[in-house]
Order: structure tokens, then sequence, then C-alpha cells
């Protein structure tokens, strides 16, 4: 059997051969038959007949370099490729390719190793045909990758905590929090948003949702907005709306957070909004028996509904009009009530 030679064993072949060594006293020192050593001398010695051990390892690492351009196994044999392809798609794994290929040749012929770098390095398209373990289509991964994965993905959102102290005193307007209330299916909802400060509502029913759908309709009422009163965006924990934050607040020109996970009073303002719009639509009603128009409705009566906190005021004033035009127009309205 051939041995390799090893960067150590050309070393002290070349310091045997400048004592004076013959190849057989050499093999005895090394340990390796003394016809290996005559060929490794003979491929790797330098242009004056002398061989040295650091100078020859680097020729052999040069040649191993070529070589493997020169003798790649899948790229240089088209039958080869084309069965490992065929059974690929057929939902072999590599595995089950290199070890049915070696069966058959009675010999080892090729790793799956040597497959799966080939298709991942030179045919990707083939991934495709992998048989994939796990959710959303990942390859099973090493133990602390999807941990990773899992901090990454948290990285590219803005937790609630990082919102501006204005927005949890309510000190203006323009700070809106949504959600969705889910009917009776379940595939049909209600989108609803909310302003913090006035309790202003929009309401939309979503016969079918999709992350690309509800932006859209999100983008479409805020843009019915004033630049004035947008400010910050606070949603649900949900994947519903997507998970690229940073490309929808650009859609909505708005600061995007989201609510850490099972912590719904922290939306407490749109919660409450949730329930009042639960008083129109209670829990089990399907939401393929209500309108477009049953849902403006309800939105029309709970933006003009007096509120308590607002002083009395509705919504629609408070956010439409601003609370003190909104409190000149109700004086303005009513001069008796408050003539001396």
């Amino acid at each position: 059997m051939y041995i390799q030679f090893t960067k150590e064993m050309r070393i002290e072949l070349g310091i045997l051969k400048r004592a004076g060594l013959s190849n057989n006293d050499c093999s005895k020192q090394i340990g390796i038959d003394k016809s290996n050593i005559g060929r490794e001398i003979k491929r790797y010695e330098d242009e004056d007949g002398i061989y040295r051990g650091l100078k020859a390892h680097k020729k052999y690492l040069e040649n191993r370099k070529k070589s493997k351009v020169k003798y790649r196994k899948i790229q240089n044999n088209p039958k080869l490729k084309r069965r490992i392809r065929y059974r690929l798609k057929k939902k072999d794994s590599p595995e089950q390719i290199a070890g049915r290929i070696n069966r058959k040749a009675n010999q080892q012929i090729i790793s799956y190793e040597t497959i799966y770098q080939w298709i991942f390095n030179e045919e990707p398209h083939l991934k495709q045909h992998l048989r994939y373990i796990g959710k959303k289509g990942k390859y099973r991964r090493k133990r602390g990758t999807q941990a990773r994965e899992k901090a990454r993905e948290q990285a590219k959102i803005k937790r609630i905590d990082e919102r501006p102290d204005i927005v949890e005193t309510r000190g203006r307007l323009g700070d809106l929090e949504g959600d969705t209330i889910i009917g009776k299916d379940r595939t049909k909802r209600l989108l609803s948003n909310v302003d913090r400060k006035s309790g202003y509502g929009l309401l939309d029913k979503l016969n079918i949702v999709s992350a690309k759908i509800v932006q859209d309709k999100i983008k479409e009422r805020f843009d019915k907005i004033p630049k004035d009163k947008k400010h910050t965006y606070t949603y649900d924990n949900g994947t519903e709306i997507g998970k690229e934050d940073s490309d929808f607040e650009k859609k909505i020109k708005m600061d995007m957070y989201r609510a850490n996970p099972y912590c719904s009073w922290e939306r407490g303002c749109n919660e409450n909004y949730n329930g009042l719009v639960r008083y129109f639509f209670p829990k089990g009603t399907d939401f393929a028996t209500i309108t477009d128009k049953d849902v403006k409705r309800v939105e029309r009566n709970l933006n003009h509904r007096p509120r308590k906190r607002l002083g009395y005021l509705t919504p629609h004033e408070v956010f439409v009009l601003g609370e003190k035009v909104a409190v000149q127009a109700w004086i303005q309205a009513y001069p008796p009530i408050f003539k001396k």
C-alpha cells in the first residue's frame, strides 16, 4: 500500500539524504517502503538533483491544488452528473445516491459530502430537491444555529420598550397601535388601528390575511392622515404583518415598534378599542356575514362617541379638529350652557 508522506516525513527524508544515506537506509529510518522513497525523490527533487524536504512539501501542496480542478469527479463525469440529478429529483438523499453508486461499482467511487459540495457550490438550484428538515425550508442545522437565527430575527425589530416616553403619556396625536380581530373561521379578520391620545380608530375588513394585504391596507389608511399626526406605530407580535419592519417603516413613514410576545396589555389602548368593536361583533361572529358597510358603520359610531377621558369630546373631534378647536366649536354650538 502506498503511504502518503507528511510534511515531517519529507523534512526527515531531506536530512537523511543530505547525510548520504541510501534509499534503503532511509526506508528503514522512516518506516516507508524504499520504492515509495524513490518515487518521492524523483517527483520532488530540485533541478540540481538535491531533495529538500520543505520545498518538496510546497510542491506537493501546489500539485494537490491543481489536481482538485483537474480531477473533480462529478464535474468531469457527465454520466455521473446526470445520474445524481435524476436521483435527486426522485427525492433520494445524497447519502443514498452515493451509497447506491458505490455498491454497484463494488468500491468507493464518491462520497455524499462531495455531492453536497457540488450542489451547494455549483448547482444551487438542486437544493429544492433535498429532503429538508424543520420549518421554513431550512436544511437541518447544527446545534445553536436556530438560536442565532432567532436572535437575528429579533434584532430586525424594535420592541415597545424603545418607544419615546411621550408615547406612553399620550402627550400627542399620531402614536397609533394596531392588531387584527379574528372571526369564527379565523381566515377573515378585522384590522383595527387606533390613536393612543384621541382613541380615533380605523377599522377594515380583511377577507384574506397576508403580510402584503395587511401592509397595503394600513398604508392606504395612513396615507390619508396628515404628516403631523403620524409619529409611531405599535403592532402586535403576530406575523400577519410580516417580519421586515424596517421596510414597512419606509412605506408608512413612521417609526414602528412591536409588543412583547403574550403581552397584549402593552397595547392597552388598542385592546380596549377591540373590546368596543366586539360589542358589535361578538366572539364567534362569522365575518363572512358582515359587509364593509357594517364595519364602516361601527367605525363611525365609535369615532363619534363621547369619551369621559376626553372631557366628553369625541375621538373624531380631538383627532380631526384638534382638542382646542373642538372645545371652541362645542362652546359655540351650545352657548346657553356657558352663559353666566
